[in-house]
């Protein structure tokens, strides 16, 4: 019995960490892991300084806001360069960029001459370079893995965004109590050679490039219509519409929660932050051992993001608050990684960058308006009601969507198996 229970916890191993087999996932995969925990020490340490600067909720969702503006007015034609850009060559190049605006407000920073208006410009042209750079790293995992690994690529790809989220605000909130904002800035200028190395270390005969769309007029038009026309993705889109416009702003809500509700500092938000990296690092894991995604498995996620929000909102404590937070990690994770793999699974290989670029334009496109407007939530009735809020209007959705679903799922042929690879597929892939 103990031989088969070592049996079983290797092959549960093998299945969830299947992808960094291939060398080139690899060193994307150690690379990013790097950079993301700069990211997040950035992000905390920028909502720290927004709100030194302003003492002002509404100024915190603005300058969120600002850094996703250019996502919601231009993402759909990032996409389209990322279906006629080689995707490798793409992300080093944001990524450079990123290196240099993070360098820049260190500077600022560190010399003392920071405004509120410049972290609002620095913000907005770190906006600009995300108009590309996040449609290209989420295609690029199907350059890296092939269709079979879609799945657990993507699932991966978050367990490092949320080991970052993670081990960054903890690492944050220590670093700006003991040397201020500015060296966060400096880190994360310096993590991003990382994830560069790893770019350029990869070997490119092994990535399964993506033929690039011929240019033509209506590509944007053409990525809204192949959604539209496809019911599980628009259900897949509306879900993360809502949720992404009203339940994940939680850079407004958490910073509010630590400092006016438990009467914390800097150390206080980044606990509430990791706690939601601890849950979502679990999630991803867990999401990692998937081999299929469906739209019913998304509704049910949806309605778990629902209910933790709901529920904490009432937490009396800091300790049950943050137990919460990884309970809210879990859902919000698993929500996330379902609706990204299920806009990509089955997606025709050129046009996946629109789809995901629609997809970021939903995600993160929303913030200029759910940002303020969960501040201005929060400013009114306390943060407590920003996780209301989200809980709410999760909820309502998912039950707005259950009757389409069952019309779908009335209308598939008997037998047809959901989106993912099955294990014919897989065998004919070991036979290659």
């Amino acid at each position: 019995m103990r031989r088969s229970m070592v049996d079983q916890a290797r092959s549960a191993h093998r299945r969830i960490f299947r992808s960094l087999a291939l060398p080139n996932y690899r060193r994307y995969f150690f690379g990013h892991a790097v950079s993301v925990v700069g990211t997040w020490m950035q992000r905390v340490a920028q909502d720290w300084l927004v709100l030194d600067l302003s003492d002002s909720a509404v100024a915190l969702g603005i300058s969120t806001a600002l850094q996703f503006l250019p996502t919601l007015l231009f993402g759909l034609w990032g996409g389209v360069l990322v279906d006629r850009l080689d995707r490798r060559r793409t992300i080093m190049a944001t990524q450079a960029a990123s290196a240099l605006l993070a360098a820049v407000l260190a500077t600022l920073v560190l010399s003392g001459v920071v405004d509120l208006w410049m972290v609002y410009a620095l913000a907005l042209c770190l906006g600009m370079v995300t108009v590309i750079d996040v449609p290209a790293r989420h295609a690029f995992i199907t350059e890296m893995v092939g269709p079979d690994d879609y799945v657990n690529g993507q699932a991966l790809n978050s367990t490092v965004h949320n080991v970052g989220r993670l081990a960054g605000p903890a690492l944050a909130g220590l670093l700006i109590a003991a040397a201020g904002t500015g060296a966060a800035f400096v880190v994360n200028a310096a993590s991003f050679a990382a994830v560069l190395l790893g770019l350029a270390l990869m070997d490119p005969t092994q990535l399964r490039r993506v033929s690039a769309a011929p240019r033509a007029k209506g590509q944007a038009r053409q990525g809204l219509r192949y959604v539209w026309h496809r019911p599980e993705l628009r259900v897949c889109i509306l879900l993360v519409a809502v949720v992404a416009l009203l339940g994940q702003n939680f850079r407004v809500v958490l910073p509010l929660l630590a400092r006016d509700t438990f009467h914390g500092d800097a150390q206080v938000y980044g606990w509430l932050t990791s706690a939601l990296g601890v849950g979502a690092v679990l999630g991803a894991l867990a999401s990692a051992a998937r081999e299929r995604v469906t739209a019913w498995s998304l509704l049910v996620w949806a309605g778990a993001f629902a209910a933790v929000n709901v529920v904490a909102a009432f937490a009396p404590r800091l300790s049950i608050a943050i137990a919460l937070v990884v309970a809210l990690g879990v859902a919000n994770i698993s929500f996330n990684t379902l609706a990204r793999t299920l806009l990509q699974v089955g997606v025709e290989p050129t046009m996946q960058g629109r789809v995901i670029a629609l997809h970021s334009i939903i995600f993160l496109g929303s913030t200029p308006i759910g940002g303020p407007l969960t501040g201005w939530v929060c400013e009114q009735w306390g943060p407590r009601a920003g996780l209301l809020l989200a809980g709410v209007s999760a909820g309502l959705t998912a039950l707005t969507v259950l009757p389409q679903l069952r019309r779908v799922r009335a209308r598939r042929p008997a037998g047809r198996r959901p989106a993912g690879p099955g294990p014919a597929s897989r065998a004919a892939r070991r036979r290659g």
